[in-house]
């Protein structure tokens, strides 16, 4: 478990899990009830350059998702509801996947840094 944090803000956004390898990134946060903690989905260097689109499928619940460039930096958010689909405008290094309305509760804007330690 590591700790997210808005370092433009100094702001803790709370714990996140981390999926770096194929089966726990297609996974994500499908099949729970209740969305605890998120889960930062690292994109491997030999996939970055494609755009990572994501899943909404067999979610139980609607979610944020932020998507980081290789800087850490936010350079696309939006939130998603069950059975739908996205692709980034640009490739993501990093994409978060969190508890809806956490990206409005926590005023999380664009080109904010986001860490995970």
């Amino acid at each position: 478990m590591k700790t997210l944090t808005n370092k433009t803000k100094n702001k803790t956004l709370g714990n996140v899990k981390c999926a770096n390898s194929f089966l726990k990134r297609f996974k994500g946060l499908m099949f729970k009830s209740k969305i605890e903690n998120g889960i930062v989905l690292k994109i491997p260097k030999s996939k970055y350059k494609n755009r990572s689109s994501i899943h909404m499928f067999f979610m139980k619940q609607p979610l944020d998702i932020i998507f980081l460039d290789k800087n850490k930096k936010v350079f696309e958010m939006t939130s998603l509801k069950p059975w739908q689909t996205y692709t980034p405008k640009k490739p993501a290094r990093f994409i978060i996947e969190l508890k809806k309305d956490t990206i409005k509760e926590n005023n999380i804007n664009l080109n904010d840094k986001i860490d995970f330690k």
